[in-house]
C-alpha cells in the first residue's frame, strides 16, 4: 500500500496495462483511466473512467501510457482528445510502451516544452510479469522527474537520458531473441534498469 495516495492516470488497459493499473488501484491511488473499447473491471467500478486522454491528463498529476506501438503513443499524446491538450505545468507523463527511441525523444521534447515531465519507461516481463508485479521497467528522463515518479515503483535507479529506457529495452529484446536462438551473446546496455521492491504498488523484481 502506498503511504501517500496520488492522482494517477492510466491510458491503455490491455493485456499489460490492466494488471499494471490494477496494482496502482490496489495500492490506494485515485485512478483516472481511458482505454480502447469497453473499460474492464475492476476499473469500471473502482476507477474514474474518462471519455478521453485529455480528460485523464486534466484530472491526474502523473499519466501512465501503455499502448502497442509508436503511432499509438503519438495518437494518445497529440491526437484529437490527446494527453497534451489536458496537461498543465508540473504534471508528468510516463510512457511504458516499447517504441522507437527517436520518436520518444521527439515526444519528450514536445511534452517538456509544455512545462511537464516525461519518463521513457518501457517494460520487460510480459503479461506474467505484469500480473505478478515483477516487471523490469527501464526508465530514462530527467533525474528530478524520475525521483518524483520513483515511489510508485518502490525504489530503483535512474537510467539516464530520455531515450535510455528505450535503448535498454531494445537490448533486452535482442538478448531474449538471441536466447531463443540458443545464442548467449549480448552486450549489457549502459542504461541501468529501474529495479524496485516486489512489494510496491507498481513493482519490479528485487
Amino acid at each position: 500500500m502506498s503511504s501517500t495516495a496520488q492522482k494517477i492516470g492510466f491510458i491503455g488497459l490491455g493485456i499489460m496495462g490492466a494488471p499494471m493499473a490494477g496494482h496502482l488501484l490496489d495500492a490506494g491511488h485515485q485512478l483516472f483511466v481511458n482505454t480502447h473499447g469497453n473499460t474492464p473491471e475492476p476499473f469500471a467500478s473502482r476507477a474514474m473512467v474518462c471519455a478521453s486522454a485529455t480528460e485523464v491528463a486534466r484530472q491526474a498529476d502523473i499519466v501512465f501510457i501503455m499502448v502497442p506501438d509508436t503511432p499509438d503513443v503519438e495518437k494518445v499524446l497529440f491526437g484529437e482528445g490527446g494527453v497534451a491538450a489536458g496537461l498543465t505545468k508540473g504534471k508528468t507523463v510516463v510512457d511504458c510502451s516499447s517504441i522507437d527511441p527517436i520518436a520518444t525523444k521527439a515526444f519528450a521534447k514536445r511534452i517538456t516544452d509544455l512545462g511537464c515531465g516525461y519518463i521513457d519507461a518501457p517494460v520487460s516481463g510480459g503479461e506474467v510479469g505484469a500480473k505478478a508485479a515483477s516487471l523490469t521497467i527501464m526508465c530514462g528522463g530527467d533525474e528530478g522527474t524520475f525521483g518524483r515518479v520513483r515511489p510508485l515503483g518502490g525504489g530503483g535507479r535512474w537510467a539516464g537520458r530520455t531515450t535510455a529506457g528505450s535503448a535498454a529495452a531494445t537490448a533486452v529484446s535482442n538478448k531474449e531473441s538471441s536466447s531463443r536462438r540458443g545464442s548467449m551473446a549480448w552486450a549489457q546496455p549502459s542504461a541501468t534498469a529501474w529495479l524496485a521492491s516486489s512489494s510496491s504498488a507498481l513493482t519490479m523484481p528485487e
